[in-house]
């Protein structure tokens, strides 16, 4: 059976927390956050876009990043809020390729807008940059089998989730998820391991992204 098929190497599950730290770089107009997007931390640019999966458990919000929210809302320039906001942070495998295209939008919107009056916000309401360190710990479950990953991604923390489909991908900048790695790179299974990595899990809560993986899992077994 393919649930007892044994695995080349175990998965082992890991969580982690984030420990946040000031930057001591803010922007007051667009410009500013133009020139410190360009030269943040990449994990600075992964806080900024990535905070909100983390915090509401799903992208599929109004703004979809940091940087999205205050240009719209507080620096008052929806029409580049939106822009940004429709970037679609899925799609890009390295921190690299995402600040570019956030530049990217930016530059183009300056360009268009070109002789335009530069709007400045208010002392206090400036975008601060903010960068996050990720603490990796190995958890005590360990899978050799799929029947054995199933039935332990039942019982993991949504960090551990989080972090095997969200970081591993794009800040650890690992061609696909976790999940889908060890599916293909020690159980063989090609077909189970697409099957996840096709999935957007930005239009999912981390529960509801769980359980779509079980789904798929357990059809398979």
């Amino acid at each position: 059976m393919r649930t007892r098929l044994k695995a080349t190497e175990p998965f082992v599950f890991h969580t982690r927390f984030n420990l946040q730290e000031l930057t001591g770089l803010k922007a007051a107009n667009i410009d500013q956050l133009l020139r410190h997007i360009k030269k943040v931390p990449s994990s600075s640019i992964y806080h900024h876009t990535h905070r909100f999966a983390e915090k509401h458990h799903r992208l599929s919000l109004v703004s979809s990043n940091d940087f999205a929210y205050w240009v719209g809302e507080i620096l008052g320039d929806g029409m580049l809020g939106e822009k940004l906001a429709g970037i679609d942070t899925v799609r890009f495998r390295t921190i690299h390729d995402l600040r570019e295209a956030i530049v990217g939008t930016i530059e183009r919107h300056l360009d268009e807008e070109r002789g335009s009056r530069r709007m400045f916000v208010y002392h206090g309401a400036e975008f601060y940059f903010v960068k996050s360190t990720s603490v990796i710990l190995s958890t005590r479950y360990t899978a050799c089998t799929l029947e054995e990953f199933t039935r332990l991604l039942k019982k993991v923390s949504t960090n551990s989730i989080y972090f095997h489909v969200f970081e591993a991908r794009l800040r650890l900048e690992k061609r696909t998820n976790d999940f889908s790695y060890w599916l293909e790179s020690s159980l063989g299974d090609t077909e189970l391991a697409d099957r996840i990595s096709r999935l957007d899990p930005y239009i999912y809560s981390l529960e509801g992204l769980r359980k779509k993986i079980i789904g798929l899992l357990e059809k398979r077994a």
